[in-house]
């Protein structure tokens, strides 16, 4: 959804003082909430905030801890920045910062506007997702709020959903879930009004499911279908501790009389035809070996599949297929991995070749019919002991999953790294230079520079990803190398 940036200046507002100076921005209806912790939801924001006028609209940014939000007047937001300003204002039980956006009002879908328009659907982006979201961890982060009608999930920009609510009842459920995290820092929920008014399902599965209707398909009998619960931990595989959504005695939750018995659905069981291994799109991974084609016969190898993979999950093993040319085994962490690398590797063209990365019938990657790839290379390798495997105890709470992107995030670049440098890189291995270039400003402790890259397109970033993530550079007062890295960035330019 498209927006207008907010201003990013300190202001003080003042209704008998029209001058005007350097350090001030013209007043605006919409209010630039800084400082927000981590647990903050629009609930939050509202509650806090509806004392200085009413509230027409509020949009979240949960990772950068800010948030806009539109009262109905400049009068009532002049009354929140001047109060910001003279005392404390607490958001959630932490002092929140204000100043006027240069946006005169927040941008949203058509027709979606005012929530009293009778609205029943909200779109849900999930920002940062390193799980699975299906229709069952949805259920139990929306049922709670308020009784769930229909959901539908899909993977366009990202990992999508919409989920329809009874009349009404969908504000509640915007209030309470925009800005919180499924699981504990990932998962995160950025919610609008969504176009349609009523959801159509077709069938009842991981992707979609209509609760009036709950024997949409024909299920094996005796099973129950098994919902993940919010409250619950992280799927088990060691990435980091959880932390609930909403805990049990919030007051945005229903209380426990107005909680309806969870119907327990019949499990759906997958599709055992032989079609294409394509089919698996849109469901959980049920392997941790994902299988990619359409590679580029002279280009690719382990070390820039890995590159690619090392994204969204611990790589163990990479194998090239000598029956099937341009056609490779992934063997990942966990089925979470994979299920993260198919939702965002799958039909992005990588070395001018689209790739088709599905989940694989296999259950683990075996070395054997080894043979040398067109650059002189093994077709199998072994990463498990990796250094540049990133979803290590220590490491994997710094990792943001992100589709593919024209900004590239470095770091691990030694202190000298130039922009000639990284041209010439680009040049020597033959991948698309970059067009903008911005190095962060370090610590006097710090002992390597990170920055961004701003490439032409999608394609060129993921190309220059490709070939240089990981590549060594050497310095002439370091007997070893420094280790590039590269990772697609939350920017969307420079």
């Amino acid at each position: 959804m498209a927006f207008e940036k907010p201003g990013y200046y300190s202001v003080v507002f003042s209704l008998q003082d029209g001058v005007k100076d350097s350090h001030r921005i013209a007043p605006s209806p919409v209010v630039h909430v800084r400082g927000l912790c981590d647990a903050v939801v629009e609930a939050d924001l509202v509650e806090a905030l509806g004392k200085f006028g009413n509230i027409c609209y509020v949009m979240m940014m949960p990772f950068k801890r800010q948030a806009l939000v539109e009262f109905d007047c400049v009068q009532s937001a002049g009354r929140c920045v001047t109060r910001g300003t003279r005392e404390a204002v607490c958001i959630a039980e932490r002092q929140a910062f204000f100043n006027f956006s240069t946006s005169q009002r927040i941008s949203r879908p058509t027709n979606t506007d005012d929530p009293a328009s009778g609205n029943k659907v909200l779109l849900l982006s999930i920002q940062n997702p390193l799980y699975p979201i299906t229709t069952d961890v949805l259920y139990n982060v929306c049922n709670p709020i308020v009784n769930v009608v229909r959901i539908v999930i899909f993977k366009r920009n990202g990992i999508q959903a919409m989920v329809e609510y009874p009349d009404r009842d969908a504000q509640k459920a915007k209030l309470a879930l925009n800005g919180a995290d499924i699981y504990s820092g990932c998962c995160t929920l950025k919610i609008e009004y969504a176009r349609p008014n009523r959801l159509n399902v077709l069938r009842n599965d991981n992707s979609s499911w209509d609760y009036t209707k709950p024997f949409l398909l024909q299920r094996e009998r005796g099973k129950g279908r098994q919902r993940q619960a919010i409250l619950g931990e992280h799927p088990s595989n060691g990435y980091g501790l959880s932390r609930p959504l909403l805990p049990a005695n919030s007051r945005y939750r229903r209380s426990s009389e107005e909680v309806h018995d969870i119907v327990s659905y019949p499990l759906i069981l997958p599709k055992t035809s032989s079609s294409s291994s394509s089919s698996f799109l849109g469901h959980a991974a049920s392997s941790s070996v994902a299988m990619m084609s359409g590679l580029h016969p002279a280009k690719m190898n382990c070390n820039r599949i890995f590159n690619l993979f090392c994204l969204y999950g611990n790589v163990e093993k990479v194998k090239f297929l000598k029956s099937v040319p341009g056609t490779a085994l992934v063997e990942m962490g966990d089925e979470y991995a994979v299920d993260r690398a198919v939702t965002h590797l799958h039909a992005i063209t990588v070395l001018g070749k689209k790739l088709n990365v599905c989940v694989s019938k296999q259950q683990a990657v075996i070395p054997s019919q080894e043979f040398v790839l067109s650059d002189g290379s093994s077709s199998f390798q072994d990463f498990s002991l990796s250094r540049n495997n990133r979803f290590n105890q220590s490491q994997s709470s710094r990792n943001i999953i992100q589709p593919a992107s024209a900004v590239l995030h470095f770091y691990n670049a030694p202190p000298t790294l130039s922009q000639h440098l990284l041209h010439t890189l680009c040049t020597e291995h033959d991948v698309p230079a970059f067009t903008k270039f911005k190095i962060f400003d370090a610590k006097p402790s710090s002992k390597t520079l990170s920055g961004l890259l701003e490439f032409e397109s999608k394609t060129e970033a993921v190309e220059a990803l490709t070939v240089l993530n990981h590549h060594p550079i050497r310095t002439p007062d370091t007997s070893n190398p420094f280790t590039l890295k590269l990772c697609f960035s939350t920017s969307s330019h420079l």
